[in-house]
């Protein structure tokens, strides 16, 4: 396979990197680069504010969410051209951040299940960086299982009433909309009971208790629904049809996660080059030289894997089980990386304020972060299942509650 540019490609290209000399914030700059690996933040402005201003400047320029439609606010442009792209934006892509479940995960979902109005409607907005969109999959009880879920949704006249909870929620605390995926029928067997709408997170009854992370920062949320409206015209998909709505939503995750998520592999590289053992220079060490070797055939089988998934997707395919792959292993890699890292500085690895000893404690924040990685979009358990049954096609794992109506499962207490 040729991965080298053809002659189209390479004008996108020169195009791209012409419209971002122009037009970056490069007043960030050297304080991205400098970003903690799981810790992006600036100094003296939130990242939310200086993230809005660069995607409303990019979706004026053509350059927001490249492959969805022109209609719905994108470039129309194909998956390689959008891989071509964030190679080009480079470290002011870290701005992006707040908006990637929009763009990854919700927009997507609502591109496939929404009515023409809706996508009409929200889809620009959000492609604007105007609008903020999480998603209210996980809760307490539940976890990676996400056909676990308690919330539950009640028909009323021509809406629908919201009671439960959901945990883990990216972004909620500065998002506009959400997608909710509900029980609205506990009757059923687990998978089969389930609905999916969207929602306004300023709806009343809806409540956002941020989660504070050991690395300091408030990405995550609790989010508590009570008696909370939603209009049947936010539904997406038919009632019961959530899990195959989620589907989409959850593939997309999956990508999403695998194809953006820093592995430390560059990183750790230069790291080894500076950093002085009693021997010498890391990186001449054999034992580090060996793990080094490990975790950049590591990277290239997951760039090879990546590039997979975006030959589906410029067929029109929808994105499936084998990028599960891809966040499985960045995930174990994110960490793996993070705690050899810190092996190697001792109590260096524990500084974190000056310009030198943010260099050593960039580890230090990767680490603490780097667990929420092996969550966030499936447990490795569940995405081991995913590769072995749906990729590899191997036997299926005994699952007792199949085919039990919802409601005779046995919990806790019963």
């Amino acid at each position: 396979m040729n991965f080298d540019d053809t002659p189209q490609e390479a004008e996108f290209r020169a195009t791209a990197r012409k419209w971002i000399e122009a037009n970056a914030p490069k007043q960030y700059e050297a304080e991205l680069s400098k970003s903690s690996l799981g810790r992006i933040r600036l100094e003296k402005e939130e990242i939310v504010d200086v993230g809005k201003a660069w995607q409303k400047k990019k979706a004026k320029g053509g350059w927001a969410c490249l492959h969805w439609p022109k209609e719905y606010g994108g470039r129309g442009a194909t998956p390689i051209e959008k891989v071509i792209w964030q190679q080009e934006e480079g470290v002011y892509g870290k701005l992006t951040q707040p908006f990637q479940i929009g763009e990854g995960m919700c927009g997507p979902t609502v591109m496939a299940f929404g009515s023409e109005e809706h996508k009409r409607h929200y889809l620009p907005k959000l492609a604007s960086g105007e609008h903020i969109w999480c998603q209210l999959f996980s809760e307490p009880a539940g976890g990676s299982d996400v056909a676990g879920l308690r919330t539950r949704a009640e028909k009323q006249g021509d809406n629908w009433i919201v009671n439960g909870q959901k945990i883990w929620t990216s972004g909620a605390h500065y998002s506009d909309y959400g997608l909710l995926i509900t029980r609205t029928d506990p009757n059923v067997p687990k998978h089969k009971g389930l609905t999916m709408f969207f929602l306004d997170m300023k709806s009343k009854g809806v409540e956002v208790r941020p989660i504070k992370q050991a690395n300091g920062m408030q990405e995550f949320n609790e989010v508590y629904f009570t008696d909370v409206v939603i209009p049947d015209s936010q539904r997406l998909g038919a009632v019961g049809d959530g899990w195959n709505v989620s589907l989409t939503t959850l593939m997309n995750e999956r990508m999403s996660i695998g194809s953006r998520l820093a592995t430390g592999v560059p990183e750790m590289f230069e790291f080894c080059s500076n950093l002085m053992l009693e021997d010498g220079l890391a990186i001449d060490d054999p034992a580090v030289r060996s793990k080094l070797a490990s975790w950049a055939v590591k990277s290239n089988g997951l760039k090879y894997t990546s590039y997979r998934a975006i030959s589906s997707l410029s067929k029109g395919e929808r994105p499936g089980p084998e990028n599960s792959i891809g966040k499985l292993v960045s995930g174990m890699m994110l960490q793996d990386i993070a705690a050899y890292a810190m092996d190697l500085q001792g109590a260096a690895g524990t500084l974190t304020s000056t310009d030198e000893e943010m260099v050593h404690g960039q580890f230090q924040q990767m680490l603490l972060s780097s667990p929420s990685m092996r969550i966030a979009g499936g447990t490795d358990e569940i995405l081991r299942n995913i590769i072995a049954e749906r990729v590899l096609g191997l036997p299926g794992d005994i699952r007792v509650d199949k085919d039990v109506p919802f409601n005779k499962i046995p919990t806790k207490g019963r």
